[in-house]
């Protein structure tokens, strides 16, 4: 347990250590904002925060879809065996 438990700290550690690689994206769209701006246009910036909600959005769109579908699925197999199981139950009492 403690071995595991140092490796999943190592992991954090080295993702947290390595994170200044990923505020260059964020530090890139905010320039191209403000570049925009300056010249009195926002068409850059609502452009760039509807593809980050797009961007957003879309995973647990397509998780929640899988988790529909399982859930109808399994739902429909519940209801099957039971109804082999209560068929099962009436042949055995005649």
């Amino acid at each position: 347990m403690k071995n595991v438990l140092s490796k999943v700290v190592f992991l954090i550690l080295l993702l947290v250590l390595n994170t200044s690689q990923l505020w260059a994206q964020c530090a890139m769209c905010r320039g191209s904002v403000e570049s925009t701006m300056g010249n009195g246009r926002n068409d850059v910036g609502i452009g760039l925060n509807t593809g980050i909600m797009y961007l957003f959005v879309m995973p647990y769109l397509i998780v929640a879809l899988f988790a529909y579908f399982w859930f109808k699925n399994s739902k429909k197999a519940r209801e099957d065996q039971r109804m082999v199981a209560a068929r099962v139950q009436q042949a055995m009492r005649n």
